[in-house]
């Protein structure tokens, strides 16, 4: 029987497809990673206003509260028409 890890007439075992490609996504999401470092995020812009920093509370209702809540409104309003159907059934 044949091995299947060498190419004919190479010493290098053939490479799988799949180690290859997540290699790639490796190296794609390495690179973005530290070309998305915040640097420079200190330096000032013109015209760059902050404002005042956010509390802990604010900071949890606006990048936690309100998306759960939205997420709650959205899938009750897409469940209502099945639960007025069901309750007149």
């Amino acid at each position: 029987m044949r091995d299947r890890t060498h190419r004919p007439g190479s010493v290098a075992p053939v490479v799988n497809r799949n180690a290859l490609r997540a290699g790639a996504v490796s190296a794609v999401v390495t690179l973005m990673s530290v070309l998305s470092t915040p640097a420079f995020a200190n330096i000032r812009d013109d015209g760059d206003d902050p404002g005042p920093s956010m509390s802990l509370g604010t900071t949890l209702g606006v990048f936690v509260g309100i998306p759960i809540a939205s997420f709650l409104i959205i899938a009750g309003l897409v469940m209502l028409p099945d639960i007025i159907k069901k309750k007149h059934h």
